[in-house]
């Protein structure tokens, strides 16, 4: 079991929190995001992918670098970040996964990434993962009552029902009383009420995004 383990996909390098390469291990790069995390530095416990985005001289660097290995995406059924995210989680069995570069650039990529936990085969570890990019987080939920922990640096606060569901915001600054929802919306630019906030929701998925706005 590793408490915390973090993946780099291959979204666009602007949308990277600051001070990414400074963040402890170990990581996973998934096709180009391998090769990043070489020129960051970062050997990669293990790289996933098809990695149709790099040549193979830059594959073979991704190679030598590995302290782990290489799993090659057998077919186009699963993205990289799926086979990813799969892998981590059954050879490494983390407590939390930490995802990098999944959120920029291409729409196609964003959904399929913020999906990626509706799939009955990745839902068990939806509570375990995290998106993390400049300006947001993302944290999934299933079913239950939750308590969370504002982030000092972020503002904002919205709560994203993926799937139908009953969602109750009870300390928020605007909140919700057994609100239905039957098909996803996002609740946004709500905001906490002191350092926590308490929600609870009887069925489905949940995102909770904390943002801020660009500096």
């Amino acid at each position: 079991m590793t408490a915390t383990v973090r993946l780099l996909v291959g979204g666009p390098t602007t949308s990277w929190p600051d001070k990414l390469a400074q963040l402890p291990g170990p990581w996973v790069g998934a096709d180009r995001g391998a090769l990043r995390l070489v020129k960051l530095g970062i050997q990669p416990a293990i790289a996933v992918g098809d990695f149709d985005s790099i040549d193979a001289t830059e594959l073979q660097t991704v190679k030598q670098a590995l302290t782990g290995t290489v799993v090659v995406k057998p077919d186009q059924d699963q993205t990289d970040t799926q086979l990813a995210v799969k892998t981590i989680f059954q050879r490494l069995a983390p407590d939390e996964l930490c995802i990098y570069g999944a959120t920029g650039g291409r729409l196609d990529h964003l959904l399929a990434n913020l999906w990626l936990v509706l799939d009955p085969q990745f839902r068990p570890w939806a509570p375990q993962i995290k998106l993390i990019d400049r300006q947001n987080s993302v944290r999934f939920f299933l079913p239950g009552e939750y308590q969370i922990q504002k982030e000092a640096d972020k503002r904002y606060l919205a709560f994203v029902p993926l799937m139908p569901t009953h969602l109750t915001l009870y300390d928020a600054k605007y909140q919700l009383h057994d609100a239905v929802n039957d098909y996803p919306i996002s609740w946004a630019s709500n905001e906490f009420v002191g350092e926590t906030s308490h929600f609870s929701f009887d069925q489905g998925v949940v995102a909770v995004i904390q943002s801020r706005d660009e500096k």
